[in-house]
C-alpha cells in the first residue's frame, strides 16, 4: 500500500544530515556555554569588549539562542524523518535567530563588539532561511507528511 507521498530525493538525507551537524555543533557552544561559561569562552579568545557584550546578554537572548540551536536541531531530526513539522520548527529555529539579531544590530553593540566576525551573523540567519525554505519546498512537493 501506498504512503501518499513522493519518494525522497537524493538531496534530503544530506540536507538534513548538514542540518544534524550545523545545528548540532551551534547546541553543543550553547550547552557548553551555559555550563562553563567563561571558561568555555576563553578558549575563544574572546576580547574584553566581547566578554563584557556576552555577560550584559538579557535572559531572552539566551532563550532565543536555545531556541535557535534546539529547533534547528530537531528541525534536522524531522526532515531526516520526512514529517511535515520540519518546516514550522525551521521557522522558530529562524525566529530565534531573528530575536538575536534584533538584539545584536539594534538594541546592543552586538556588531562592534563581533569585530570582522559580524558577517558570520548575517551567515547564520541565511543558513537558517535555507532550512525554512528547503522543508517548505520538500513540504509542498509532497516528500514530507
Amino acid at each position: 500500500m501506498s504512503s501518499g507521498r513522493s519518494p525522497a530525493p537524493w538531496h534530503l538525507p544530506v540536507v538534513g544530515a548538514v542540518a544534524l551537524l550545523w545545528n548540532g555543533l551551534g547546541c553543543l557552544d550553547y550547552a557548553m556555554t551555559q555550563v562553563q561559561g567563561d571558561a568555555w569562552l576563553a578558549n575563544m579568545d574572546p576580547t574584553e569588549l566581547q566578554m563584557a557584550y556576552f555577560h550584559a546578554m538579557p535572559a531572552w537572548t539566551h532563550g532565543a539562542w536555545a531556541i535557535l540551536v534546539w529547533g534547528g536541531l530537531l528541525g534536522g531530526v524531522l526532515l531526516l524523518l520526512r514529517r511535515s513539522w520540519a518546516t514550522p520548527v525551521f521557522v522558530v529555529s529562524f525566529l530565534g535567530w531573528l530575536a538575536g539579531a534584533i538584539y545584536a544590530i539594534g538594541l546592543s553593540n552586538g556588531m562592534q563588539a563581533m569585530g570582522p566576525w559580524w558577517p558570520m551573523l548575517i551567515a547564520k540567519g541565511a543558513i537558517c532561511a535555507f532550512f525554512v525554505w528547503y522543508a517548505w519546498t520538500m513540504g509542498r512537493k509532497g516528500v514530507l507528511r
